[in-house]
């Protein structure tokens, strides 16, 4: 997962609110893996026990790296799919065919082993609660869950009140991360309204089209040009640059668009 690429001009309109935290300032820390489980076909969640984590806000990202018995080195940057004061550090890796380390975590590695990470990273990408009263949209595709899934929990914990709205574009339903967290989120008393859209097969019994994400399904599913909306996008390069392109279109202001893309790992 690649870090922030800030949108021209966002920064001045949307400042950190005074009641911001002081940021947490990065640094390099010894992690073992704590647990390891299947997140979708392809992809696998890692849990690391960081203990001198500082914590980390939601939509923050850290780099990881990985040291060789001979030595060789090899670093990717990765959003962190949970947040708050904790010193466990959840990841969830997509694997990318033909990829350096992406195979290594999703297929390799175990419990008890020792790795590397930097951070927490980003104050750009990021959501907290009670920092702000504007309605927030995500739209995530495939992987670009991982760092909106952390906004969405804290939402739900702190029971706030913004309206919340995800748009969610994946392959199958098997493709969805972090299903359950999702289906907590829309039971917790904090509004949210979750899309999904499945470009292959949809859930049986589902009557929403298969397909592509279109500018028209966009249109329908994310909150209004002039609602006032922060908008978080993530996902693939191509899919961050259509999606930017079509609210454009649309007649969203893309100063209020913070939007994270990721590649090869």
């Amino acid at each position: 997962m690649s870090g922030p690429s800030p949108v021209d001009g966002l920064e001045a309109r949307t400042a950190p609110s005074a009641s911001a935290p002081a940021r947490r300032r990065p640094a390099w820390h010894a992690a073992t893996v704590a647990s390891v489980a299947p997140e979708t076909p392809v992809a696998r969640r890692i849990v690391l026990d960081v203990p001198t984590w500082p914590g980390n806000d939601p939509g923050q990202h850290l780099d990881l790296r990985l040291t060789a018995e001979d030595g060789y080195q090899a670093s990717r940057s990765y959003s962190i799919a949970s947040s708050g004061a904790g010193t466990r550090v959840t990841l969830a890796v997509d694997r990318v065919e033909g990829g350096e380390v992406s195979p290594f975590l999703v297929d390799a590695i175990e419990v008890g082993d020792g790795l590397d990470v930097h951070g927490p990273l980003g104050g750009w990408f990021v959501w907290r609660p009670g920092a702000s009263t504007r309605p927030v949209q995500l739209i995530a595709g495939g992987s670009g869950i991982v760092p909106l899934l952390p906004m969405v929990t804290a939402h739900a914990e702190a029971a706030d009140r913004t309206p919340f709205r995800l748009l969610y574009a994946t392959r199958t339903p098997e493709d969805v991360f972090f299903r359950e967290e999702l289906a907590d989120a829309l039971r917790a008393a904090a509004p949210l309204e979750v899309t999904h859209v499945y470009s292959r097969r949809a859930p049986e019994g589902s009557d929403e089209p298969v397909g592509r994400l279109t500018r028209e399904r966009l249109d329908r599913a994310v909150l209004p040009p002039g609602s006032g909306a922060l908008v978080y996008v993530c996902g693939s390069t191509p899919f961050v640059e259509q999606v930017l392109r079509w609210l454009g279109e649309l007649g969203h202001d893309l100063s209020d668009v913070r939007a994270e893309r990721f590649g090869g790992a």
